[in-house]
C-alpha cells in the first residue's frame, strides 16, 4: 500500500505546485495533503518536503501543532474567492463543471479559514 500512497503523494505536491500558479487550484491543502502521505509512505521524502524553502515552515506549522499561518489563509481565500468568481462568470463553462467545482473550492475554503493559526 506504500507505493500507492506515496504515488498520490506526489500527485498532491504537484497539484499544490500547479496552484502556487493557477488561481483555481488551492496550494495550500495540496501541500499539507502530500505532506500527509508521505508521511505515512517515504520518511525521506516527508522530511524533504518539511525542509522546502517556501512551504516547509508552514508545513511544520500543521504537522506539529495543526495551524496555518494567517498570511496563507488570507492568500488561499483571496485565491480560492478569485476562482470561483471567474468560474461562476464565465460562460464558456458548462454548469456541470461551474457546481462542483465551486463546492469543492467551497469546501477547501471552509476547512481553511477553520483552522487555528497562532502567528
Amino acid at each position: 500500500m506504500k507505493p500507492v500512497i506515496f504515488v498520490f503523494g506526489w500527485v498532491a505536491f504537484a497539484l499544490g505546485i500547479i496552484g502556487a500558479f493557477l488561481p483555481v487550484v488551492p496550494t495550500t491543502p495540496f501541500l499539507i495533503l502530500s505532506a500527509f502521505l508521505f508521511s505515512k509512505s517515504s520518511p525521506r521524502f516527508h522530511q524533504w518536503l518539511l525542509e522546502l524553502p517556501l512551504a516547509g515552515e508552514g508545513l511544520r506549522d500543521w504537522n506539529e501543532s495543526k495551524v496555518i499561518r494567517p498570511r496563507a489563509k488570507i492568500l488561499c481565500g483571496l485565491m480560492i474567492l478569485g476562482s470561483m468568481i471567474f468560474i461562476a462568470l464565465n460562460p464558456i463553462i458548462s454548469v456541470y463543471i461551474k457546481v462542483p467545482v465551486i463546492i469543492i473550492l467551497t469546501s477547501v475554503l471552509i476547512f481553511v479559514t477553520t483552522r487555528n493559526s497562532h502567528l
